[in-house]
């Protein structure tokens, strides 16, 4: 399967998910980037992002790598999401998820994502998110 760019993933999610409001930045080699704009609706008390709107974007961001590899495939779901918050995002900035393949098999992958401002290379978040692949779905080998 022939791994697909940035707006091919952006054409897909806008058609099929378009409560989504991120962009996918760019797609490289095992890695994409996604962005969110922060809106009053992301903050939560004391003006700090809300720790659901990191979390979304790194799921986000770990299906737009995934989705990079192994073609659409809209099952792909997620099995699992550990974050840790270290930084809050300073208002008005942007917030990045940079997502990164650990590992990509038959039926899981394995993404690492670091959540920042674009205004700042200080990582904010840092998760690990596994998806589930359904069955079925091929892929070239590695």
């Amino acid at each position: 399967m022939a791994k697909l760019t940035a707006e091919e993933v952006q054409a897909f999610l806008k058609r099929d998910f378009p409560q989504t409001t991120s962009i996918v930045e760019s797609i490289g080699d095992g890695t994409a980037t996604v962005r969110q704009k922060i809106t009053e609706a992301n903050l939560r008390p004391g003006n700090t992002v809300s720790g659901p709107t990191l979390m979304a974007l790194a799921d986000h961001a770990t299906y737009v790598v995934l989705l990079s590899q192994i073609g659409i495939v809209p099952l792909a779901v997620t099995t699992n999401l550990n974050i840790t918050f270290m930084r809050k995002l300073a208002p008005g900035a942007d917030l990045l998820a940079t997502a990164k393949l650990l590992k990509l098999g038959a039926r899981l992958a394995v993404a690492e994502v670091h959540l920042r401002s674009a205004e700042s290379p200080d990582i904010l978040a840092q998760a690990t998110v596994t998806y589930s692949i359904p069955p079925g779905v091929r892929r070239e080998p590695e």
